[in-house]
């Protein structure tokens, strides 16, 4: 009989808009380990020499973000010498990945003490890495490995027979939501304050130099409509497409991280976990639909967790694009009032390889703050695939 895998003070930055918001020159190692640090504050009880390993998950791992990043960002947070480290790369589901696979060393006994999670920069580091370097026999049996991601929405759409009207709306409410929860203090639990530098250029070579501290997501919009969302054109297609800028993910900068403990080390420590690791699966889809990944990947986990999906009181569905996750939703008969309750990635951002352990700090704090018992985090992953987590809250 496996044991059990607690999750203890998950935490996550806030979100930067890629490019030209506040993330766009802090490293993402050094990003990470602001989290690590806070997330060791938040446990006050734990000595860090017992931490066994970190985990973390990165889904362009080259250039600032490559040489064994999760290493860098232990030195970085100043964490023992005798913590190690890995870096993990399951594209999208990288954070949740992490996670799991620190619970599922925790379920087998071989470690008790964990950190997981994940870090991304998309402002330095572009989508599919600086030198994308294709196979010619993928190229011959499976072109479509290296289709873009906006070109397999739109065949999600077209097979699934999702409308631009309904992706649009679907995309004006996940700005509606998370404009609503910032507005109420929903993040501020689970969010770490950044200190940042911007650096702007002046007038005869100087530099003007100015700190400020980063304590909320800046992709939501609350000027946004859906007649506005309508006017834009598609960004994939130029006849007949339905995927806009509007009903996508945004690119984002950020990083989210969580200790997983077994039971016995949470009570001999005192901590205080938020919820139990149930459950775990991954599936494989045609690359071409990548986006129906979490069809595949839900029942699957729903099984290993031994609950029913209409259990599922709370669900983190990442929003790669309006279109997958309505085909996601419709497809499953997943319960739309339980789905992103907060926004999801088309307002909130998609950092990569920090989402799924960002999306686990989002869902954990919400099944905190509004009791509930149940709940998921599932995301598509590029190339055709799906995850789901399930937690149990305590």
């Amino acid at each position: 009989m496996s044991k059990a895998a607690f999750i203890v003070s998950p935490l996550r930055s806030p979100v930067g808009k890629a490019f030209r918001g506040s993330f766009r020159s802090k490293r993402p190692d050094d990003l990470c380990a602001d989290v690590m640090k806070a997330v060791l504050a938040a446990t006050p009880n734990l000595d860090p020499h017992l931490i066994e390993d970190v985990i973390l998950g990165c889904a362009m791992p080259e250039a600032e973000q490559g040489m064994n990043i999760a290493r860098f960002c232990v030195l970085l947070a100043g964490m023992p010498d005798s913590v190690p480290a890995v870096t993990v790369n399951r594209f999208c589901s990288s954070g949740l990945q992490t996670i799991a696979m620190a619970a599922h060393q925790v379920q087998s006994g071989a470690a008790e003490c964990i950190m997981a999670g994940g870090t991304e920069s998309m402002s330095l580091i572009p989508m599919m890495g600086h030198k994308v370097v294709g196979s010619r026999q993928m190229n011959d049996l499976h072109p479509d490995a290296y289709l873009g991601m906006g070109m397999t929405a739109e065949n999600v759409s077209f097979d699934y027979k999702v409308s631009r009207q309904d992706q649009d709306e679907f995309a004006f409410q996940s700005h509606q939501k998370a404009v609503k929860a910032i507005e109420s203090g929903l993040f501020k639990q689970e969010i770490v304050p950044i200190k940042v530098q911007l650096r702007t250029p002046k007038d005869g070579g100087q530099v003007d130099l100015k700190e400020t501290v980063v304590t909320t997501d800046e992709g939501p919009r609350a000027d946004t409509t859906v007649e506005a969302l309508n006017k834009l054109k598609p960004a994939f297609l130029t006849s007949g497409g339905s995927v806009t800028a509007g009903n996508s993910s945004q690119m984002s900068d950020g990083a989210a991280m969580s200790l997983v403990c077994s039971e016995d080390f949470v009570k001999r420590h005192n901590l205080q976990p938020i919820a139990r690791f149930a459950g775990f699966s991954v599936a494989g889809v045609p690359p071409r639909v990548m986006g129906i990944g979490p069809i595949a990947a839900i029942p699957k986990a729903c099984k290993q967790a031994g609950i029913s999906q209409d259990m599922i009181q709370r669900i983190e569905l990442n929003e790669a694009f309006a279109a997958q996750a309505l085909a996601v939703i419709r497809s499953l008969k997943l319960n739309p009032d339980t789905i992103n309750l907060t926004g999801g990635a088309i307002a909130l951002g998609h950092p990569l390889g920090a989402t799924g352990a960002k999306l686990t700090a989002t869902l954990l704090h919400g099944m905190k703050r509004d009791k509930q018992k149940w709940g998921m985090v599932s995301m598509c992953i590029g190339t055709g695939m799906g995850a789901a987590g399930i937690f149990e809250m305590l």
